[in-house]
């Protein structure tokens, strides 16, 4: 979560506080360096996910989707299985595509985790990572502190030194994030590992919104700090008790935002 060494914001985050995330150009399916096929896949994943195309819609055919593209039916066909790889379509001949339950999408996904949070609903997509890491975090922590080797816990402290130490929204967000994930790897538990890597794009996503919102980075810092100080003593309820702080922060500032 986002914090810096003092309470006033540096002048870089206060500008980059201002700036809407989850914007995109209408061209969005043809970025550069990527390939068409994919860049396609992203907008209208994007558009699923947002509402556009809710759960049961049938969408718009290949030659509907070469034309508003420009592209050719091949990297129609190839995006519409990347997205029915992710779970969010299913296709049928004679009938065509249509959007899944949402129950059924592949969350956990780095693209659609991606398309999640830049959705409209994002207050929904805020406590739902916020959610998981009440269930993670605190224990993880725990193990952390018992479990951690000294390479690990050095990029912990180096982590957290970073985010205290970032200048720019982006450098203190992947510090953060970064943070929180040599946490889980510390823990020692092989499920967790795997399950950070696939749920970095969400914390990125929460991390930057929180610290955009904090009034009080450098208390923010502090409770980081005890994090990795309670882990680093290889003091377990401390550090889980640490966690369950920083989160009521956190939990305070997402609440704010339905004010």
């Amino acid at each position: 979560m986002p914090d810096a060494t003092s309470k006033k914001r540096p002048a870089k985050l206060k500008a980059e506080a201002a700036r809407p995330a989850g914007v995109r150009r209408a061209d969005a399916a043809h970025f550069p360096g990527s390939s068409v096929h994919a860049s396609l896949a992203n907008e209208i994943g994007l558009r699923i996910v947002r509402g556009d195309y809710p759960p049961g819609t049938i969408l718009p055919n290949e030659a509907k989707w070469s034309e508003t593209f420009d592209v050719s039916r091949s990297a129609v066909r190839e995006a519409i299985k990347m997205l029915m790889a992710k779970s969010l379509l299913s296709s049928r001949p004679k009938i065509g595509s249509w959007v899944e339950p949402k129950e059924r999408w592949n969350l956990l996904d780095r693209d659609v985790l991606a398309w999640y949070a830049t959705s409209p609903d994002r207050e929904v997509f805020l406590r739902t990572v916020q959610e998981f890491r009440h269930i993670i975090e605190p224990e993880a922590s725990a193990f952390a502190a018992m479990r951690r080797t000294d390479e690990q816990m050095a990029e912990i402290s180096q982590a957290c030194r970073e985010m205290g130490e970032a200048t720019n929204l982006q450098e203190r967000t992947r510090a953060d994030t970064r943070f929180h994930l040599a946490i889980l790897r510390a823990s020692g538990n092989d499920l967790l590992v795997p399950l950070g890597v696939l749920i970095e794009s969400a914390f990125d996503h929460l991390f930057a919104y929180t610290t955009r919102e904090l009034d009080d980075l450098q208390h923010a810092q502090r409770l980081h700090e005890a994090i990795e100080k309670n882990i680093r003593l290889q003091r377990p309820a401390a550090a889980r008790a640490a966690v369950h702080r920083l989160l009521a922060n956190t939990d305070d500032v997402i609440g704010r935002s339905r004010r």
